[in-house]
């Protein structure tokens, strides 16, 4: 699908930061500057944007005509040179890489872990400069013009013998594609908290007419439906995208051959970055420039990242409940991205790389992904179901699938071996697994201090990322291990699943709420961090 998983930021006021009181910092709010307030026109911008960072592009055909190229390229293991034996349907199919004779679906998991080592001294750097002055916006738009330039790049590489190339624009494609939403969803929390409804509750809360408890309440619903509305938004726009994807598939006759396949792939990969071009450009304009934090001293552009990180970790240490959570985001987030990436490696297998049959099952993923997280908003607004309660739901489903897929390593009759599986995987992804992108994140902006809010969504990414190259790579070493068994990495992700899902139990979101609020305190009093805002 088109959802992976983000980071986002929030930055308050110099008044919240240098007067902390017994309050929640965040009705403090009420008193900021209506210049910041979030405008319908902004908010809508917002949601745009989403629609056209789909990752259509570097998320789901980059990555298919990349490994339908490694396909095309390969050869049958059972064949011996000098003749070699094109790949065939129901057969294994290996390329020599990096010194190795490996499985192509290995080779895709291989690569996929590169990327996120790559992502990682990224965001290590970079990551940090969302928080200070203005940047955050620049980076957004750099990343979108970058991601935008490698999807047209991908109408150059259309034969199987430029496979080599197909690596270089799928690394390229995935760390665009990643950076592009992290440093977009960085706006998320800031643009929520500057919602008109959000500042009037808290002024409520000052003025003695509402009770904390329910405010709190309140603002985290807006969080939830902003960031459920944004991927409902996403979603109903990328059906209207796949469905002109169908027409430019009629047109190009893919169907007829494997070559007019291959070049069909390259043509929606260019297509869906044109649209997020246009789609982008309002919330270029409109976004507001909300202020940031000024360089401590001692500090550059090129070191803050490491600083933020290390005193985030420091501080974390000493909040238990977020400490808990950040594991459990850690090791479930790489449990979800792997055990998507080999369904989707499987997946472009079982239908035999058609371009029409994987766009088709991408209308029925996001149609029921559309289905799915606005039902589960309602679900949660109609009966006041807490954010980790929701949560717990979708780690259930995720530890389903990994459970579906384990039950292939012996036999051929279940495992995403048959196309009625792939169909019946895109429903239930969908509709009770895609909310995870919303609640996973939400759930990161109720166990962190608001002061240093940017500072706690950086640090989840940063590790989200150091962990997410470990589920790829040493499913690609499985797979390589088993005799090319795909589905024996299955058996390490439910394994990882079932472990993670003990720290979520132990999180409690009361008692995160008061470690905050005296962490908060004692670092007003301290001045640990020795910033000031601009």
């Amino acid at each position: 699908m088109g959802i992976n998983n983000s980071t986002r930021y929030h930055r308050l006021s110099t008044t919240m930061e240098s007067d902390p009181t017994s309050e929640s910092l965040s009705v403090k709010l009420s008193v900021e500057s209506r210049a910041l307030t979030t405008s319908r026109s902004e908010l809508w911008a917002f949601y745009l944007y989403y629609v056209g960072n789909n990752g259509l592009s570097g998320f789901n055909f980059g990555p298919s005509q990349f490994q339908n190229l490694l396909y095309l390229a390969g050869h049958d293991p059972s064949s011996q040179p000098p003749f070699f034996v094109p790949c065939g349907s129901g057969t294994s199919c290996v390329l020599p890489f990096l010194g190795k004779t490996r499985d192509i679906n290995s080779i895709v998991l291989l690569i996929n872990g590169i990327s996120f080592v790559i992502q990682v001294v990224m965001l290590l750097v970079i990551g940090a400069w969302a928080d200070y002055g203005q940047w955050r916006p620049n980076i957004t738009i750099i990343f979108t013009i970058a991601a935008v330039t490698v999807s047209f790049a991908w109408l150059g590489v259309d034969d199987p013998s430029k496979w080599h190339a197909g690596v270089v624009l799928y690394v390229l494609g995935m760390i665009t594609y990643s950076g592009a939403l992290t440093f977009w969803t960085a706006a998320f929390p800031g643009l929520t908290r500057h919602l008109p409804e959000v500042q009037e509750s808290a002024k409520e809360v000052q003025e003695g007419t509402k009770d904390m408890d329910e405010h709190v309440a309140f603002e985290s619903l807006s969080r939830n439906r902003v960031s459920n509305i944004s991927l409902t938004i996403s979603s109903v726009g990328e059906i209207f995208i796949l469905v002109l994807m169908v027409g430019i598939l009629e047109g190009m006759k893919a169907g007829d051959t494997t070559e007019n396949n291959t070049r069909a792939f390259s043509a929606l990969i260019a297509f869906s970055g044109a649209v997020w071009l246009v789609c982008a450009l309002p919330w270029f304009f409109i976004e507001k420039r909300r202020p940031g934090l000024s360089l401590p001293p001692g500090s550059s552009l090129l070191t803050i990242g490491f600083r933020q990180t290390y005193v985030a970790i420091r501080e974390c240490l000493r909040l238990k409940q977020t400490f808990l959570y950040l594991i459990f985001y850690c090791l479930m987030g790489d449990v979800l991205n792997t055990t998507v990436t080999v369904i989707g490696t499987l997946q472009n297998s079982v239908v035999s790389y058609s371009t029409l049959q994987l766009t088709l099952l991408l209308i029925v993923g996001i149609v029921t992904q559309a289905l799915g997280i606005y039902g589960f908003w309602l679900v949660q607004k109609t009966y006041k179901i807490s954010t980790k309660a929701m949560l717990s739901f979708n780690v259930f489903w995720i530890l389903v699938l990994t459970v579906w897929g384990l039950v292939g390593v012996h036999t051929d009759r279940l495992g995403f071996k048959h196309v009625w599986e792939i169909w019946l995987y895109q429903v239930i992804y969908g509709l009770m697994v895609c909310p995870w992108y919303a609640y996973s994140q939400t759930m990161i902006s109720e166990v962190s201090p608001l002061p240093q809010m940017f500072l706690f969504f950086a640090l989840f990414s940063v590790v989200g990322k150091t962990s997410a190259f470990i589920g790829p790579l040493v499913c690609s070493a499985i797979i390589t291990a088993s005799g090319n068994n795909n589905n024996m990495s299955f058996a390490f992700l439910f394994g990882l699943g079932m472990f993670s899902t003990i720290f979520l139990y132990f999180v409690d979101i009361k008692k995160s709420r008061v470690e905050c609020e005296e962490f908060v305190e004692a670092e007003a009093s301290r001045q640990a961090f020795g910033e000031k805002t601009l």
